[in-house]
């Protein structure tokens, strides 16, 4: 496969806190990257990156006073490729539950994001992952590892999308969550692929492949 030449990616600037390291890891995997969230910038890039750190509710807000909801939802109907990072991909589900407060997502996804039932929550590490064998994000990369840094997550999914699992916990009291979902023009990654070394590079390169 083979890159178009210098794709241009726009990374959704609404506040979240990891921008900067995940516009420098597009530019090293080979994108044009612009941080904004103005309408025409992100209707009209080759790809958008949606970025998220921190509590679902805190994101959603923010993503509503930029706009995003209806931006992220124009680039889907028109069959445009979106990425969702960590809170990112969790924001894509229909809803979230965190210390009680229940909070409506972008719905483009049925399930509910809560918290990881394991004895050490965060989950902070590098993990392996179970990708299904069809997979363009993973392509090349089925045995390595990635960084995660989360509290909640997804761990259900809608058969119909390609689901890419992961584990966290202890052979007594162990989690099953979604660590990334392949969903036509929509994907989304649990764990911070900017964060990741090599394997993560590698897998914004897939990405980017995917872009038209």
């Amino acid at each position: 496969m083979t890159i178009p030449l210098v794709p241009r990616v726009a990374v959704l600037d609404y506040g979240s806190g990891n921008v900067r390291s995940v516009v420098r890891a597009l530019r090293r995997a080979g994108a044009r990257v612009d941080l904004t969230a103005r309408p025409e910038a992100v209707a009209g890039a080759d790809g958008l990156v949606v970025p998220g750190v921190g509590a679902f509710a805190s994101v959603m807000v923010a993503l509503e006073q930029v706009g995003a909801p209806q931006m992220i939802g124009a680039r889907l109907a028109a069959g445009r490729p979106v990425l969702g990072i960590c809170v990112g991909l969790q924001v894509m589900f229909s809803d979230g539950l965190e210390h009680g407060v229940h909070t409506r997502g972008l719905g483009h996804w049925a399930g509910r994001v809560e918290r990881l039932d394991a004895p050490v929550v965060p989950h902070m590490g590098w993990s392996t992952l179970e990708p299904p064998p069809d997979s363009a994000l993973f392509a090349g990369l089925e045995q390595e590892r990635f960084y995660f840094v989360h509290s909640y997550a997804a761990r259900s999914a809608p058969a119909h999308l390609r689901t890419t699992w992961s584990t966290h916990g202890s052979p007594e009291r162990n989690t099953r969550f979604v660590a990334a979902v392949e969903n036509g023009s929509l994907s989304a990654t649990q764990f911070h692929p900017e964060k990741s070394g090599a394997a993560g590079a590698a897998l914004l390169r897939n990405w980017l492949t995917t872009l038209t």
